[in-house]
């Protein structure tokens, strides 16, 4: 089962990146030396990005560069403070929501971040530390930017599968749109192909109609589906019974000429089907239903 960074405490996150207290002591003498060139790091941060069309489209506009330059030397003196707490670790979370909101990419997420410790362990670094503490600096520098980076990437990974989500949800209720056409009558015209995940969200959202409704008769129009084989043949009966165990009788309109032959030479048992060649039969057969009466 999938871990659920949002439950995790600050503590835990902390022991799975291996990150402790001397780490963040590491990390703010490292600071000491780079936080006073946090300009001079933007300067060349930003000498970078230029290059890159993606940023070119993002920041195109000088004030929204200048509140992400100032936005970004603010996390970077959080970073080098590492005082890592809940604030700080709900910090990392709004980075994350920004980054899926405006649209930036993973990959050059990553490649920021890489560009930006090779500016403060190559570039700006000045040699202020022994050996043995330089190398205990860079793991700890690597151990906290892992722990930033799996927060963003996390929260942004998270608010990306929930919009795509909404969005299938969206498509799906405009490829289902299961309409009531008359007092006890609905009707869902379907287009296109039908598949098994398809299938069962056209189920679904008709069986849910049904219940809302309490409709006595539903239409279902496949003059517009373009292949018609076992699968979707079954696909399309296997939700006729549904309805009818829910009191409601189906019909099925735009049965043509093909797929009347494809359907039986399919051998499928269609005894229990409704069906008409057109929707106008299966409107008049469900006005009759409801006693009703077309003039």
């Amino acid at each position: 089962m999938q871990t659920d960074l949002r439950e995790m405490k600050t503590s835990g996150l902390m022991k799975m990146h291996d990150l402790d207290e001397s780490d963040l002591v590491m990390v703010r003498k490292y600071g000491a030396i780079i936080s006073p060139k946090l300009e001079e790091y933007a300067v060349l941060f930003y000498e970078w990005i230029a290059e890159l069309p993606e940023y070119q489209v993002l920041f195109s506009n000088p004030e929204v560069m200048g509140r992400a330059r100032s936005e970004q030397i603010n996390y970077w003196r959080s970073f080098f403070n590492a005082r890592v707490d809940d604030n700080y670790v709900q910090e990392r979370r709004k980075i994350g929501e920004v980054h899926a909101r405006v649209g930036l990419s993973l990959p050059s997420y990553f490649a920021a971040m890489n560009v930006s410790f090779i500016i403060f362990t190559k570039k700006l670094y000045d040699g202020g530390l022994y050996s043995e503490e330089y190398s205990s600096a860079i793991s700890a520098l690597t151990k906290l930017m892992h722990f930033d980076i799996t927060i963003v990437v996390e929260t942004y990974s998270r608010l990306i599968n929930e919009r795509i989500s909404k969005q299938s949800k969206a498509l799906m209720e405009m490829s289902t749109p299961v309409t009531q056409i008359w007092q006890d009558i609905l009707m869902l015209p379907v287009v296109g192909i039908i598949d098994s995940k398809r299938a069962q969200d056209i189920m679904m959202t008709i069986l849910s109609r049904i219940g809302e409704t309490r409709a006595k008769v539903f239409i279902m129009d496949i003059s517009g589906v373009a292949v018609v084989d076992s699968a979707v043949a079954n696909h399309l009966f296997k939700i006729t019974k549904s309805t009818g165990l829910m009191g409601c009788i189906s019909l099925i309109s735009g049965i043509s000429p093909a797929i009347a032959q494809t359907i039986v030479n399919l051998g499928i048992n269609v005894d229990e089907v409704n069906s008409t060649a057109t929707l106008r039969d299966a409107l008049e057969q469900a006005f009759k239903i409801i006693g009703r009466t077309v003039t």
